[in-house]
């Protein structure tokens, strides 16, 4: 595989834990957003805060190991986006639901699609790339979904974050592991 795309595989399976970390995450903030729908607006804001941010920074940190690459920039606009996201979650959690809920299908909407651009990208060199096309398109989907019925009350929209944040973090922990594969395969 040679050309910069298949340095861009290499470095994609050689860290393939990072996606599977990055999946967990939304797993774990998914399950805990599920399972107290009763909480807080506040705490919803801080969780979203402290993942959008800890997803930037994963980020930003792929996009400096990549540096130089022909998708490096992707990376580098996904962790500007996670942690401006982040950081305007947590300087102001009195934000109203319906703005908290503009900004988390905004988010989604470009994260669904730099996701499907990488697949597209990636196509012709791994398998399995529909991996990463369903995780874009469910990022799409639910930001559009949230867009289009902002006030439809704040436990159902928590309900619907978890199950979206549930559902990303199964589709990255899958690719994860097949990236994974790809590594094993790449260096045996």
């Amino acid at each position: 595989m040679p050309g910069p795309i298949a340095t861009h595989v290499r470095n994609l399976a050689a860290n393939w834990w990072a996606l599977a970390l990055r999946g967990a995450l939304a797993v774990l903030f998914g399950v805990l957003t599920i399972a107290t729908p009763g909480v807080t607006l506040v705490t919803l804001i801080w969780l979203f805060g402290v993942y959008a941010l800890i997803e930037g920074v994963c980020n930003l940190a792929a996009a400096v190991r990549g540096h130089g690459q022909q998708s490096w920039w992707m990376l580098v606009l996904e962790g500007v986006v996670g942690i401006g996201a982040g950081l305007v979650a947590l300087a102001w959690p009195g934000l109203t639901a319906i703005f908290l809920l503009y900004v988390i299908a905004v988010r989604a909407i470009m994260m669904g699609a730099f996701e499907i651009a990488a697949a597209i990208r990636l196509r012709n060199h791994i398998e399995h790339e529909w991996w990463l096309v369903l995780t874009g398109a469910l990022s799409i989907l639910f930001g559009v979904v949230m867009m289009a019925f902002p006030g439809a009350g704040a436990l159902a929209a928590m309900l619907w974050i978890g199950a979206y944040a549930v559902l990303f973090g199964i589709f990255l922990i899958a690719l994860a592991f097949r990236l994974r594969t790809v590594h094993k395969q790449l260096a045996g």
